[in-house]
């Protein structure tokens, strides 16, 4: 591959830090955004039509070995799929990457509430940006162990001189100002890691965001973020969720439970190998009511049978737990059972027969498997659930370019609205590596 160079720029005081990086990109109208999974590194590549309209040009997988329950084990078996994954995607679309939106897994990501207080010292105490910026910056004075950093910070709700529930207080005027803010922190070793990889692939981050996120925006719409929605992205090794609730995040957690550990308690369950195990799940794992059969694969031209029952059972049980653990993290924030928008499912093991309905009984809350939003160009691949997270961090990588920049004159800043209409409040800093 051929690259080049990219500098990090440093944000200008003042900037408001929801659009915090420009990338000297050579193609500055093409955005991208890179899914490290547990199991395969994705890279999807999208540019902007007119209309305001997302069209996939390129997409890019390849299979990873380098990684345990999205934590990063083996380097180079890592750089080597991120590679892969972006040659071709280069190679499909046409266009040299160099930057992109990049996801963090993995059970060491960790959300938190935080609040932020200021007073408004200005004669006339009308609220500027700054002061919001302010009071989001007191937010985050938090005490962390040393081997954790803040990644992500969301403002949910400011309160100015008692009045609750205020979206964005720029204009008004008060005295003291507050807010509610959700912070993602994540483990510095594990993040140190991700920063080798992309340098020695060449790639440099132009953005990080939590996964769950990501598949949110690819696949929420306006009306499912401002009822109150769970969004759970169900990979290999992890299962990512995030609670959008009046349009804002209220909860992001990692779930170290995802479709290898069904294949893992197949394997032992059924007392045979894992790529039969692995073929016994693809082929024959449901949820709810089955037929009553013998489950039949062929591997490596052997035939195995084993009972379609006894499959059944061990694959409900683990997704049982998974729905467990969720429900935990719901009642972590009083939303067991009271989400409107119910569960929206992605991930590539949202293909299981039946979880939807599973997931309906189990938590109480009305599920289905999400769709992807209005995306035009190469759509037949990425229609895979498997490959929503890379595309919604092709979206972010679209709708957190800065206002204004010149590259992009009715582009990215501008096609917030008309291409998604997805971030509006959600984001308010992130933090570049």
């Amino acid at each position: 591959m051929v690259r080049a160079a990219v500098e990090g720029l440093n944000l200008p005081k003042g900037e408001d830090k929801r659009y915090t990086v420009r990338m000297r990109d050579s193609s500055p109208s093409h955005f991208i955004g890179l899914d490290i999974g547990t199991s395969t590194v994705r890279c999807v590549i999208g540019m902007l039509e007119e209309g305001g309209k997302l069209a996939i040009i390129g997409q890019g997988s390849a299979p990873n070995i380098g990684m345990r329950k999205g934590a990063i084990v083996h380097i180079d078996d890592v750089i080597e799929s991120v590679v892969q994954a972006v040659t071709e995607a280069e190679r499909l679309s046409g266009v040299q990457v160099h930057r992109a939106t990049v996801n963090i897994n993995g059970s060491h990501v960790v959300g938190m509430n935080s609040k932020g207080v200021i007073a408004i010292s200005t004669a006339n105490r009308e609220i500027t940006t700054e002061d919001r910026l302010r009071v989001e910056e007191a937010a985050t004075i938090v005490k962390l162990p040393p081997n954790r950093e803040i990644i992500q910070v969301f403002a949910k709700n400011y309160r100015l001189d008692g009045q609750d529930n205020i979206k964005d207080p720029v204009g008004m005027r008060g005295v003291r100002l507050e807010v509610d803010t959700h912070i993602v922190t994540a483990a510095t070793p594990n993040m140190r890691s991700l920063d080798i990889v992309l340098d020695k692939a060449h790639v440099q981050a132009s953005h990080h965001t939590v996964s769950s996120l990501a598949a949110a925006e690819a696949v929420l719409n306006r009306q499912q973020k401002e009822a109150g929605t769970i969004l759970l992205d169900i990979g290999a090794g992890t299962t990512n969720l995030a609670v959008i609730e009046d349009g804002e995040v209220q909860h992001v957690a990692v779930i170290p439970v995802g479709g290898i550990h069904i294949t893992n308690d197949l394997a032992i369950g059924l007392k045979t190998d894992l790529d039969v195990a692995e073929a016994v799940k693809l082929q024959h794992a449901s949820l709810g009511k089955g037929k009553k059969s013998v489950a039949k694969v062929t591997v490596n031209g052997v035939d195995h049978s084993f009972d379609n029952e006894e499959v059944q059972m061990i694959t409900e049980a683990r997704v049982e737990d998974l729905l467990e653990y969720v429900d935990k993290e719901l009642k972590k924030i009083q939303r067991s059972q009271k989400l409107p928008g119910g569960v929206i499912i992605t991930g590539g093991s949202s293909k299981l027969p039946g979880l939807a309905a599973f997931t309906k009984d189990k938590l109480q809350l009305a599920a289905r498997i999400g769709k992807l939003e209005a995306v035009t160009g190469l759509v037949e691949t990425v229609e895979d659930p498997s490959y929503y997270t890379a595309v919604g961090l092709v979206i972010l990588d679209m709708l957190l370019m800065p206002l204004g920049d010149g590259h992009h004159q009715g582009g990215a800043g501008q096609s917030s609205a008309a291409v998604m209409g997805f971030l509006d409040g959600i984001m308010r800093k992130i933090k570049k590596h």
